[in-house]
């Protein structure tokens, strides 16, 4: 986004809204899978970081150790995590034109 576009969309805050709106769907629509232990678990989220599925290996399961499987989810989890911001940042900057974002604008991704 060029600097004369940018001045246009703080000229007509209501396509900036617009525009802001289509850009949450789209990276809400986002799936990311991330996993640990060599694929012993996986989880997929979307891109509210919310978890749609979490898939555990009857490998993980017979070790019998809750402190392992924990660490494991959570490495599963934190590893989809990542992805998931890192394909929301591709989006949003292929959709503002590369414009940098400040600290904190995209809610602590």
């Amino acid at each position: 986004m060029n600097f004369a576009e940018m001045m246009e969309m703080l000229r007509n805050p209501q396509a900036m809204q617009a525009r802001m709106t289509e850009l949450r769907e789209k990276t809400e629509r986002i799936t990311a899978s991330g996993s640990a232990g060599g694929g012993m678990v996986r989880v997929t989220l979307n891109g509210a970081l919310e978890m749609l599925s979490c898939e555990i290996s009857p490998e993980a399961m017979a070790a019998g150790d809750a402190a392992l499987l924990a660490d494991l989810v959570r490495g599963a989890f934190n590893d989809a995590a990542a992805k998931v911001k890192e394909s929301i940042q591709a989006e949003l900057s292929a959709g503002m034109g590369d414009m940098p974002f400040p600290p904190g604008m995209l809610g602590g991704l």
